[in-house]
């Protein structure tokens, strides 16, 4: 008989245990089958666990099982909770719930920092069903085929995420259970992906893994512009009063004597930090100090709008291949950015793809080492963009493995150059096929090549809703200045086919063909005959087909050349340590 001093939950047997086999029971002694309370506890529980597994599945989808009571919008995606069992584990969503709405959005839960979609999901196992699934590769492996993802920084920002996510959401043991997971990181990473790591254990209070990175990051050469502009401010000083005392006297009347350079240095990084490079070029005109003295370029890269970057390197003054103190060309940290405009700048300036940093990366594996598989491999629709860590990708790739370019934009089709106009009809429509088909490449492209800013020329397409004059013009424009006008906009159209032509050569083989033959007639789908249209619509659809398969072949070429371990560095060192302070 049970206990009676045993509460009434607890699971009791009697002396024997009753077991059926087929049609003929079993009366086998208790004392024969160990432990049996223990082990129906343990498959209940696990019971338990599977059965509230199933909650999160039936959320997930739209079928009549969704059980949900509420939602949460996480990267604009809606995740069905269940507010009871929520509060009951977690006494921030116990809180949270006696406001009675049934929908929140992530963002506004949180008083700092990031917790994503796959993040939430995973944190939301654990409060169901009390175990820890494994973080998903596609979000916690990076596509560099080199790596380990023992630390690289996917892996590193989904421990993070759940970090955040564990400890802002009051769940304590797993927020212990993530420490382990990032002082596992500290020693590992590259300095400057234990900045993330230093960050969110400032703002959870996480004191012992604080304290870990602040000693791996006071170790480091990391500048003084960068711990001020990616550390907490108490923590930068922190570090600062570390290095400081381990300088001796001589170090110190350096610094002292560099005081004014210093300065002057801080003066062009303010001037950068408000978009204002005319005051740049005032201080480099009455100081001493040059761009490359002040590394603006790495900063300006690093830290301003794409296009103040693009103007500090259009000054021609700085170095595009110079190191900064951490041995990083500006190439590098344009890919640790992963803004394709400014990468296609700096290798249109003649910025190195090949150089490797000391432990042995190139730009393009450091593009890889922060891209997750999830983002690399996201599928796109024709007209769709294309992920930017992709195009960052493929345009380092394609510098790495392209020929030197033989010949000129302006010569590639000698039977429509005849005239200024002609030229610009030609391409003018070459672009805006482009754009049809490849938006986010297109854009990539007239970007680099300042195309917004000049003055659209009527093509075949804006034709199409002017009756057809393809020489509109400003009757007030004088000859000269009209000349002048098209010879820009000439000039920016052929240098956007040109970086077309340098990044997706087998795309731009198609469109030449077709730009020659009977591109010009599909744009009028609507002339001509039934028949007529039914066959250029045909022609139409076969000619995206092909096009989609040059750059399908583009991107197979690519993956085929860079196989080899030349390209990618890291694989050579794949056993031993990688990592400088």
């Amino acid at each position: 008989m049970a206990n009676s001093s045993e509460p009434s939950s607890s699971i009791s047997f009697t002396s024997s245990s009753l077991i059926s086999n087929g049609s003929t029971n079993y009366n086998i002694p208790s004392s024969s089958i160990p432990e049996p309370r223990a082990n129906l506890e343990i498959l209940s529980l696990n019971k338990l666990s599977t059965n509230l597994e199933k909650l999160l599945a039936d959320s997930d989808s739209e079928s009549n099982c969704n059980y949900s009571d509420a939602e949460v919008v996480v990267e604009g995606i809606s995740v069905g909770i269940h507010r009871c069992i929520l509060a009951t584990r977690s006494k921030f969503f116990s809180d949270l719930f006696k406001d009675g709405k049934s929908k929140y959005i992530m963002s506004n839960l949180l008083p700092y920092g990031n917790v994503g979609h796959d993040a939430f999901l995973v944190f939301l196992s654990y409060v169901y069903t009390g175990k820890l699934k494994s973080s998903p590769p596609e979000v916690s492996t990076c596509v560099d085929d080199g790596c380990r993802h023992d630390a690289c920084r996917p892996a590193i920002s989904f421990a993070v995420e759940l970090t955040y996510a564990s400890s802002v959401f009051q769940v304590p043991e797993l927020v212990s259970l993530f420490q382990r997971h990032l002082l596992n990181f500290v020693d590992k990473a590259l300095v400057e992906d234990v900045i993330p790591i230093l960050t969110v254990a400032f703002h959870c209070q996480l004191e012992h893994v604080l304290t870990r990175c602040i000693d791996r990051v006071s170790r480091s050469n990391l500048d003084n512009v960068s711990l001020e502009k990616e550390l907490p401010f108490e923590v930068a000083q922190n570090v600062k009063s570390l290095r400081s005392n381990s300088l001796d006297d001589d170090e110190h009347t350096v610094e002292s004597e560099g005081a004014l350079r210093e300065k002057r240095i801080k003066s062009i990084h303010k001037a950068l930090d408000c978009d204002d490079v005319e005051l740049v070029k005032l201080i480099l005109s009455e100081s001493q100090i040059t761009l490359d003295e002040a590394c603006a370029l790495h900063y300006a890269v690093s830290y301003c709008d794409k296009e103040v970057a693009k103007m500090v390197l259009d000054l021609n003054q700085a170095n595009v291949n110079l190191r900064n103190s951490r041995g990083y060309t500006v190439l590098h940290v344009a890919a640790m950015r992963k803004e394709p405009s400014i990468i296609v700048s700096l290798l249109s300036k003649g910025a190195a793809a090949s150089d490797i940093t000391v432990d042995g990366q190139s730009a393009v594996s450091i593009c890889r080492r922060l891209t997750r598989p999830k983002d690399y491999h996201a599928k796109m629709e024709h007209g769709q963009e294309t992920n930017k860590d992709r195009i960052c990708i493929d345009v380092l790739e394609r510098e790495i493995k392209r020929n030197p370019m033989i010949g000129n934009v302006s010569a590639c089709s000698s039977a429509v150059a005849d005239d200024l106009h002609m030229k610009l009809l030609y391409l003018e429509n070459r672009v805006a096929f482009a754009r049809l088909l490849f938006p986010s490449e297109a854009k990539l492209a007239m970007e680099i090549a300042h195309a917004q800013t000049t003055s659209e020329f009527p093509g075949l397409l804006a034709s199409k809703g002017s009756n057809g004059n393809l020489r509109e013009m400003d009757l007030n424009e004088t000859p000269l200045v009209q000349n002048k006008r098209l010879l820009l906009r000439m000039e920016a159209l052929s240098k956007t086919v040109e970086t077309g032509r340098r990044y997706f050569p087998h795309c731009s083989e198609v469109l030449d063909k077709f730009m020659d033959d009977d591109l010009p007639d599909l744009f009028f789908l609507e002339k001509g005959t039934a028949d007529e249209q039914e066959i250029k619509r045909t022609r139409f659809v076969e000619l995206k087909e092909e096009v989609q398969r040059a750059f399908t072949k583009d991107k197979a070429e690519l993956h085929r050349g860079l196989s080899s371990s030349m390209y990618y560095p890291t694989t050579r060192g794949k056993n031993k340590s990688r990592r400088y302070s």
